[in-house]
């Protein structure tokens, strides 16, 4: 007969499930199909060829017994000092706030859209503060997928963000404002962050959609939910986000070094140096949980409700001990890491058994999220 797991001192087995997860995303070399609402989209061409171009040159060093001892020794030396100032930096919350995209009125905002009733004056002023959010949403009611429900005058461009905000409605506020928040934070800029940044990604909106059916199966407000489970990826976005602008800073200081000395075997191994993903990986496990609720606190959200349930996941010892929103929320992430592992087949059915075991999944709950589609947010 089988022991029961459910919702004690989380077991090395689970622990080892859940980084397996993360393992792949952070670390591993597979391209996530894309998404119909992906993000980076049009880096896909530059990171290929990035790609094929440091393959190249690997392939070239590995036929070169002395080029390949001077990209061992300068691409050891290049991400040992990238770890370093990596370390430093994450070492201080208020240095990772700094360097992040994450504001007050951010905030704010998230949460004012799960307050009842929802001020849709106050959520419109803040939306106003945040020009990315504003041209975001605006573009949304441009779209040919919204235009087919605004009135006669559907092939008149919207520009104003109050009459944006009235067509799209607060339910679908709801949903898109802490979806283009957390993809706002999401690494940018580096071709080779692309893959990371769509699998985390993929991960995020797995897990949103998981907690928002759950809600609605257990009839509790989704707003809440919903966007604290997307926003449950904040540190691990801030963290890859911070080493991936650190990495990319060195790189380019030492390649535009390497091109103006002219050393080619240097400027090959520059070239050639990939991201630290694996050293990155270990400060995600050190850091991110806790940074969900520093960085809001560093904000002065500390008393606020994302906060709270944030720090609530980060120092329960036990699943069982969780309120009721985070217990919710973990069993979201749950049915996402057991999800996206099987897509790959890197899970067995004991072992997915075992995850719902321990964060006590009901049949019934399989049940519905087995039915739902994970593959976009549906909206309108």
């Amino acid at each position: 007969m089988a022991i029961s797991v459910a919702g004690g001192v989380k077991p090395a087995q689970i622990i080892d499930i859940e980084q397996r997860l993360l393992k792949r995303l952070i670390i591993g070399k597979d391209k996530a199909a894309a998404m119909a609402d992906d993000i980076n989209a049009e880096l896909e061409d530059d990171a290929n060829k990035l790609e094929i171009e440091r393959e190249a040159i690997r392939e070239r060093l590995a036929k070169q017994n002395q080029a390949t001892a001077v990209f061992e020794a300068v691409s050891k030396q290049l991400i040992s000092s990238v770890n370093t100032n990596i370390e430093h930096q994450l070492s201080s919350p208020e240095q990772v706030l700094t360097q992040s995209k994450l504001e007050q009125k951010q905030l704010a905002l998230l949460e004012q859209l799960y307050l009842e009733p929802v001020d849709l004056g106050r959520v419109r002023q803040l939306v106003s503060a945040l020009p990315w959010l504003e041209r975001d949403l605006i573009n949304i009611i441009n779209s040919s997928t919204f235009r087919h429900r605004r009135p006669k005058s559907s092939d008149v461009q919207v520009t104003d963000i109050k009459l944006a905000l009235n067509y799209i409605g607060i339910e679908n506020l709801q949903a898109l404002i802490p979806y283009f928040c957390l993809r706002n934070l999401m690494p940018s800029g580096q071709a080779q962050m692309l893959w990371l940044s769509r699998k985390l990604w993929r991960y995020a909106i797995v897990t949103a959609l998981a907690a928002q059916a759950l809600a609605k199966l257990h009839d509790k407000p989704s707003a809440f939910i919903y966007s604290c489970s997307l926003m449950s990826q904040l540190g691990t976005t801030c963290v890859i986000s911070q080493c991936a602008k650190v990495f990319d800073d060195m790189w380019r200081a030492w390649l535009k070094e390497a091109s103006v000395s002219r050393d080619k075997a240097l400027f090959d191994a520059v070239m050639a140096t990939e991201f630290p993903a694996a050293d990155v990986y270990q400060q995600v496990l050190i850091h991110s949980q806790t940074l969900n609720w520093q960085l809001l606190s560093l904000l002065d959200f500390e008393q606020s409700r994302l906060a709270n349930t944030f720090k609530a996941i980060d120092t329960s010892l036990k699943y069982a001990d969780l309120d009721e929103d985070s217990a919710l929320i973990e069993r979201a992430n749950c049915y996402a890491k057991v999800y996206l592992l099987k897509e790959v087949g890197c899970i067995t059915t004991a072992e997915s058994r075992l995850m719902f075991d321990y964060y006590q999944i009901t049949e019934q709950e399989q049940i519905r999220l087995s039915g739902q589609n994970f593959r976009k947010l549906t909206l309108f």
